[in-house]
């Protein structure tokens, strides 16, 4: 694989890894690595009115842009199998709210927290709260931006918590993946709850050569209810209750230039709508301390009116190997909302969103 298609997770996504990982003990096979962010910037821009209908003001605001903190543990058990463990908060480096007040508690997520085991000749098998599979395997070419702008599977994708999975080795640049979640009603009271207890799966393939990598999954997607049993339908928990399908491609032209295209698609749902299909093409280029990002989508909604031409770029500027400057814009064209027979418009999709700011990686 060229160096481009590892270049355009870098440029978005450099320390989720711990790319800059300081190894703070390494004896006799036991490894522990300390990793991490702490990025700022001034977002603005976006949606003019909330989910209720009332405008609001989206002026530019200081935010903290998704620091975070991380430790990778790994130890040696035989000369083919590691075990290994993953533990990453997210902590919030700006004030809560906008009354200048620092009063919240620093760690605001516990984003991963994980273990498993790994072997060249039996593949990966691990267990907790991590990543969604269909993300790091399928989508992944497209998930290349630090905030707004991935329409596909995002990492939320029917994982992030009471999940196990398992990766093949790597058979010759093919690979494959599958993983389950479980959902639990336990502690719920028995024909008073309304939401299920179930396991949904998730799984696919992806195959890479050369410059070239492909890849494709599906995703049970389930559909996440309320204790009202109304369905919620907030973009990191918008299942319903159909499969989801997605296929990418992407190619390095050189070591400097790469392209990407993708498909996902969902059924419609009789009582939960959802369904969907979206096309999206994107690049990315990187120059000496300069990289740049560029994608578009076309998206169709079962439930909207009006097809969606949603699109995003991003620029970023490595001032060293630890601290680069970015910039954001996205446009995600939300179509008119209305609710009531007044007609308040809820998103009426006009403004850009965008970002920027700095980033030490540590």
């Amino acid at each position: 694989m060229k160096k481009t298609l590892l270049a355009t997770a870098i440029a978005g996504t450099m320390a989720a890894t711990g790319a800059q990982a300081a190894t703070v003990y390494d004896q006799d096979g036991t490894t522990l690595d300390v990793y991490g962010r702490i990025a700022m910037g001034i977002a603005g821009g976006g949606s003019e009115f909330n989910d209720a209908g009332q405008e609001i003001d989206n002026g530019p605001e200081f935010v903290d842009v998704y620091s975070r903190l991380g430790l990778n543990m790994s130890q040696e058990i035989t000369s083919d199998l590691s075990a290994f463990g993953r533990l990453e908060w997210r902590f919030r480096g700006d004030e809560a709210g906008n009354n200048g007040a620092n009063d919240f508690d620093a760690f605001s997520e516990t984003r991963q927290s994980y273990l498993g085991l790994q072997s060249n000749n039996w593949g990966t098998v691990q267990a907790g709260n991590f990543d969604s599979f269909y993300l790091q395997s399928v989508t992944a070419p497209f998930d290349v931006y630090i905030d707004r702008g991935l329409e596909f599977g995002t990492h939320r994708t029917q994982s992030r918590g009471d999940s196990i999975g398992y990766f093949t080795p790597d058979m010759q640049g093919f690979q494959v993946f599958l993983q389950a979640k479980h959902y639990s009603n336990r502690g719920d009271i028995e024909g008073v709850d309304q939401r299920d207890d179930e396991v949904v799966a998730q799984g696919g393939a992806k195959y890479e050569v050369g410059g070239l990598r492909l890849a494709a999954g599906f995703v049970d997607d389930k559909a996440i209810l309320d204790e009202d049993g109304d369905r919620i339908t907030n973009p990191n928990a918008n299942g319903n209750d159909e499969m989801r399908y997605g296929t990418t491609a992407a190619y390095a032209f050189t070591d400097d230039f790469s392209a990407r295209l993708g498909y996902e698609a969902r059924d419609d749902n009789g009582e939960y709508g959802g369904g969907f299909e979206k096309v999206g093409l994107g690049m990315s280029y990187a120059i000496n301390q300069w990289a740049f990002n560029a994608d578009i989508y076309h998206i169709d909604e079962d439930d909207a009116e009006d097809e969606r031409l949603s699109w995003a770029a991003g620029g970023y500027y490595n001032v060293s190997s630890n601290f680069n400057l970015f910039a954001e814009v996205q446009q995600a064209d939300q179509p008119d909302a209305q609710i009531g027979s007044g007609g308040v418009e809820v998103d009426d999709g006009d403004d850009v969103y965008y970002v920027t700011g700095a980033r030490y990686f540590f």
